[in-house]
Formats: structure tokens, sequence, C-alpha cells
């Protein structure tokens, strides 16, 4: 009597929208590495995971990072922030060129993989700064990083 060939297992991955999650933050941090928001201070750019949300508004920014209800939140325009830090400048030199494509990357990469983009400044003077969108499966993510603005 032969043997019949037994049928592979599909396996099905029940975690894949955490692959799909891991795999935008794992590009993010990627993109950020060595590259530093430059205000009156230099901070790490940092990726943000969040939760899942209907919108990105100043009351979801406000809860999913715990903000104090009395702490002033201002949301800004994704692509009137990055103009600052893409545009090059007459006087750049190379470091400045690396740097300004660097953050070109970075707001290409956040525009082709998250929608309904926006930059959330919470605070005065030491200020925390999101900029953030909702990624397919609606999570809220993006980068944080700091800034002192007196």
């Amino acid at each position: 009597m032969e043997s019949m060939p037994k049928k592979k297992k599909q396996i099905i991955n029940p975690h894949k929208t955490d692959v799909q999650k891991s795999d935008i933050t794992r590009q993010i941090k990627t993109a950020v590495a060595h590259l530093n928001y430059m205000s009156e201070t230099d901070a790490e750019i940092l990726p943000f995971v969040g939760k899942q949300a209907e919108a990105v508004t100043i009351d979801e920014i406000r809860n999913q990072t715990q903000t104090a209800p009395d702490l002033p939140i201002e949301e800004k325009d994704f692509t009137e922030f990055f103009a600052r830090l893409t545009t090059k400048q007459d006087w750049f030199g190379d470091e400045e060129k690396a740097t300004a494509k660097k953050f070109t990357d970075l707001k290409n990469l956040l525009e082709a993989n998250l929608r309904d983009l926006s930059v959330f400044k919470i605070g005065k003077i030491q200020i925390d700064i999101y900029i953030v969108g909702l990624n397919g499966e609606n999570n809220l993510t993006g980068i944080q990083t700091k800034a002192v603005e007196t």
C-alpha cells in the first residue's frame, strides 16, 4: 500500500498587523538614526507607536500621550513643519545637505505609509513634538522629539 503525500498545513500569521506595524516602525527607526531635531537644543528623534484611533486629533494625542489637561497643545501643518527641515539653503555645506536629505526621506516615508498626518506641539518652552498619522490598521504612528523654544 502506497502512502499518500501529506498535505502541508498552511500557516496563517494571526499577528500580520503586528508585523506590518513593526515594519513601518523599523523603517522609521532606520530613517531617524543619527538624526536630530534642531531648535534651541538638539533632540533625538524617536519612533512613536500609539494605539488605534478614529482620527488624528488634539484629544486623541492628549489621550495617547497622557498629557495633562491643562498643558497647551498646538496643531501644526505637516508640510509646513518639514519645509524648514528639508529646504536647502545656498550656504549649506555637505553636512547640512545630507541632513536635509535625511529629513526629506523621513517626510516621504511618513507620507507614503501614514494618512492624516499632523504635527502636535505640547507644552511651552520645553516642548514635546509628535508628528503622527494613521497606519493601515488605524494606529497612531509616527515620530516624537523635543524642542526648546524661548
